[in-house]
C-alpha cells in the first residue's frame, strides 16, 4: 500500500511509519513540526519507500499519485501542547480533518482518524465503552482538544455516510514509549525525567485519579489491525489495566532506583478522575489485546530517556 500519515514526525506517527515500512508499504509523512521532530524519522530518510513533506495540513494537502490510506494523526496531543497552541489544535481537528478527508475521497483511499479517550471527557462511567457519549466541558481549558476530536469524529462519519468513503476511527487511550518528549507534560515522561534526576515527582491532586497505560508497540499493532478491518465506527485501543497516578509514580521510582519523593500540586481544571478503556470491541472484532507488561514497557521507555535526561541535567 501507499500510505499517508499526517503528523507522522510525532511520537505515534513515527512509530506507525516504522510499522508500515516494516511491512513493505510506502509511507509519506506530512508534518509542520509544531510538536513533531525530524529526530523521530531521521532514520527513515534513507529508505526508498519513505517520503517526508513539511506542510501544515490545515492549509492544503497535495500528494501526487495514488494513495491507499490516509491516516490523520496531526494534532498537539498533551495538555501542555494544547495550552500553548489552542487555536492550531482546533484548526487541525477541524480544517485539517476536512482537508485529509477530502484527499481520501479524491484518492479513493481508506481514511483513519486518530481520535482519543478525551472524547469521553471526565467520564461518569468506568470503563468507557464506545457507546458512551462522554462528559465534556466545551469551554474549559481542555475543550480545544476534546471538542476538536469530537468534531473530527462527526466529520469523518458524515463523509462515510454521505460520500460512502471507508473510515476507521481509533480512540487512543494513554500511550507511552520511546520518542515521547522530555517536556511532553504527560505523567510518564514527567515522572521518568524527574526520577532519573532524583527530583520530586509532581503528582496533581491526591494522586487517586486513574490512567490506563498502553505501550506504543501494542497500540500500533491495534491500529494496523483496525486499518485492515471493515469497522467504520469508533474503536477503543488501550490497556484496560487501571492504575492510580500515585501507583505509576511509585513504580517509576522503583524501576529507576531513584531517590525522588512525591511532590503534590493542585489538580488542573477538568482533569479526568478515571480513564480506562472497555476493549471488548477490539478483542472480539480485531482479536487484539495488549501484550507488553507495564514494567517491561516502562523499562524500555526509561532506557530511551536516560541519555536525554543526562544531557539536560
Amino acid at each position: 500500500m501507499r500510505i499517508l500519515i499526517t503528523g507522522g514526525a510525532g511520537f505515534l506517527g513515527s512509530h506507525l511509519a516504522d510499522h508500515f515500512l516494516g511491512q513493505g508499504h510506502q509511507v509519506i509523512v506530512i508534518d509542520n513540526l509544531l510538536t513533531g521532530s525530524l529526530d523521530n524519522i531521521s532514520h527513515l530518510f534513507s529508505n526508498p519507500g519513505f517520503c517526508f513533506i513539511k506542510a501544515d495540513v490545515t492549509n492544503y494537502i497535495h500528494v501526487p499519485g495514488k494513495l491507499d490510506a490516509v491516516l490523520h494523526f496531526a494534532s498537539p496531543a498533551s495538555p501542555i501542547d494544547y495550552a500553548h497552541f489552542p487555536i492550531p489544535t482546533l484548526k487541525v481537528g477541524a480544517l485539517g480533518t476536512h482537508k485529509a478527508l477530502g484527499l481520501a475521497k479524491d484518492k479513493g483511499a481508506v481514511f483513519m482518524l486518530a481520535s482519543t479517550s478525551e472524547v469521553y471527557g471526565d467520564p461518569k462511567i468506568n470503563p468507557q465503552p464506545e457507546t458512551y457519549w462522554g462528559n465534556v466541558n466545551p469551554i474549559g481549558p481542555r475543550g480545544v482538544y476534546d471538542e476538536a476530536k469530537r468534531f473530527a469524529e462527526a466529520m469523518a462519519m458524515a463523509y462515510h455516510r454521505f460520500h460512502r468513503i471507508p473510515v476507521r476511527i481509533v480512540r487512543i487511550f494513554n500511550t507511552y514509549g520511546p520518542r515521547m518528549r522530555l517536556n511532553d507534560g504527560r505523567a510518564v515522561p514527567n515522572f521518568i525525567t524527574q526520577a532519573l534526576k532524583d527530583r520530586p515527582l509532581t503528582v496533581y491532586g491526591n494522586g487517586s485519579q486513574t490512567r490506563s497505560l498502553c505501550y506504543v508497540s501494542d497500540l500500533v499493532r491495534g491500529i494496523g489491525l483496525l486499518l485492515n478491518s471493515d469497522i467504520n465506527a469508533p474503536v477503543n485501543i488501550g490497556n484496560p489495566h487501571e492504575l492510580t497516578i500515585l501507583e505509576i509514580a511509585r513504580t517509576i521510582i522503583k524501576l529507576t532506583d531513584s531517590k525522588s519523593r512525591i511532590a503534590r500540586k493542585p489538580l488542573p481544571e477538568d482533569d479526568p478522575k478515571v480513564r480506562r478503556p472497555d476493549i471488548r470491541v477490539a478483542q472480539s472484532k480485531l482479536r487484539w489485546k495488549p501484550e507488553v507488561s507495564l514494567e517491561e514497557g516502562l523499562r524500555r521507555t526509561i532506557e530511551f530517556f536516560k541519555p536525554s535526561a543526562a544531557r539536560s541535567a
